[in-house]
């Protein structure tokens, strides 16, 4: 399993609240959550992402209260992976929880820019920056993760059973 995309890069602690603002979490509906998604760190963020692309960031990201919204409207956005210094806990599980690879790698996290365009395999956990050609060992995907992501969930996952 792999994810190749372009790179929309944040700093420390990126919160829900501004991955998604609480004026939006009325609606359940992915694709509506989407359409806000990180508005309020980077009011362009959903008008150029693309399907594939990829959130790097540095320390903390997805701290502040434990809305699954906010992993939700990130994979609804299209985004393949998010790859960050350190997750706040309660981000990360939601995120696995409902498909969304995420991986701590803190070499990554620093020396990746914005713009530049990144390959990850999750077997390995190798990323790759294509742009500068550096690459970086990250976690890999422990097999059970990986069927959780590839089922898109793990509600999709435990059905499948």
């Amino acid at each position: 399993m792999n994810a190749k995309g372009s790179v929309f890069k944040y700093g420390d602690n990126v919160d829900t609240d501004v991955i998604i603002p609480a004026r939006y979490l009325n609606s359940s509906d992915p694709v509506e959550l989407a359409t806000h998604c990180m508005e309020d760190i980077d009011k362009d963020f959903i008008h150029k992402v693309k399907k594939g692309d990829i959130i790097v960031a540095n320390k903390n990201f997805g701290c502040g209260s434990s809305r699954e919204h906010a992993p939700i409207a990130i994979k609804a956005a299209g985004v393949s992976c998010v790859i960050a210094e350190t997750f706040a806990r309660i981000f990360y599980r939601n995120a696995i929880n409902i498909g969304l690879p995420i991986i701590e790698c803190p070499e990554a996290a620093k020396a990746i820019q914005t713009g530049d365009e990144v390959e990850i395999n999750f077997d390995t956990g190798v990323i790759t920056d294509v742009t500068t050609g550096a690459s970086f060992q990250g976690q890999a995907f422990p097999e059970f993760m990986q069927k959780i992501i590839a089922a898109e969930g793990l509600v999709n996952y435990i059905n499948q059973k």
